[in-house]
């Protein structure tokens, strides 16, 4: 006689299921104020923390800033602009320049990646003076743009270029060598054209390497426009950074670095909305559903 016995599972009924839905809700508001707490908390206890040792002069204020320093310095920029005009005007200057260089080079490391990625030849021939560029420093190439073109927003859109070019480019790369390659043998036995398969399949395949690497070239376009504007400008946030370097000014050089990051933050946060506009074919990774806050 058998001594086992099977236990058919519990039907899932309609409260049920609505049941665990709210306990689920729960669970992601509670995670995302543990989240909002935690952000906070952190950045009361540094700038708390700052504020005090500069108050109790354990920390000079003359070298490091003063956060409350800081604020009115912020203030004071925007009621009264800078020696080279508005700072409203400055921080479009440099936005313009990180955005058009940010355009350039990530259409132009989306191209060279996609056709040199499909292209054994091509990557043959072009990979050793793509490497040889990428070794060139950066600093080096803002210099050379300056004598070449100036110190009008040529040069800081050619070098926010080069910075973006390279991260979208091997990205891009990357992704076209990663495509399936059953898909692609199926799609030319269906008889797609070399331009349906780059448009149908290569590109969709390589967007989650092209977006992921927008992410991070954003902030490098912010900096080739900023260095840009270091090494010769007729005004930006970087010629604002650099003067008050200049004159000593701690309190004027981290405001800026605070309008900075807020644009960064800001472009991360529309790049995000186009990821999600872009990939939302794509199923969400675990990864990607417990961060979304």
């Amino acid at each position: 006689m058998s001594t086992t016995s099977t236990v058919s599972p519990a039907p899932i009924t309609g409260s049920t299921h609505a049941a665990t839905t709210a306990a689920a809700r729960r669970a992601v508001r509670r995670r995302v104020a543990l989240v909002w707490a935690g952000r906070i908390g952190l950045a009361v206890f540094v700038i708390g923390g700052w504020q005090a040792f500069t108050a109790w002069g354990i920390v000079d204020p003359f070298f490091f800033g003063q956060p409350s320093g800081i604020a009115k310095r912020l203030v004071d920029f925007f009621q009264h602009g800078t020696e080279f005009g508005s700072f409203y005007s400055n921080i479009w200057t440099t936005i313009q320049e990180a955005l058009a260089g940010f355009a350039v080079g990530s259409v132009a490391g989306v191209v060279f990646g996609v056709a040199m990625g499909q292209s054994r030849y091509l990557s043959d021939v072009l990979g050793p003076y793509i490497k040889m560029v990428n070794a060139i420093p950066r600093i080096v190439l803002g210099s050379i743009f300056i004598v070449a073109f100036g110190i009008g927003v040529l040069p800081k859109i050619l070098l926010a270029a080069v910075l973006v070019f390279f991260i979208v480019f091997f990205n891009a790369f990357q992704g076209v060598r990663e495509v399936d390659r059953n898909i692609l043998a199926n799609a030319k036995v269906l008889g797609a054209s070399q331009t349906q398969i780059t448009r149908h399949v290569i590109v969709p395949s390589a967007l989650t390497w092209i977006i992921a690497s927008l992410h991070s070239a954003f902030g490098f376009a912010i900096v080739g426009a900023l260095v840009g504007e270091v090494l010769g400008a007729q005004s930006g946030l970087g010629l604002v950074i650099k003067t008050a370097q200049n004159q000593f000014d701690p309190n004027g050089v981290f405001a800026t670095m605070l309008v900075i990051s807020v644009i960064v933050l800001g472009a991360e946060w529309m790049i995000a909305k186009l990821e999600h506009r872009l990939l939302s074919w794509r199923p969400p990774t675990p990864t990607e559903a417990s961060n979304a806050i």
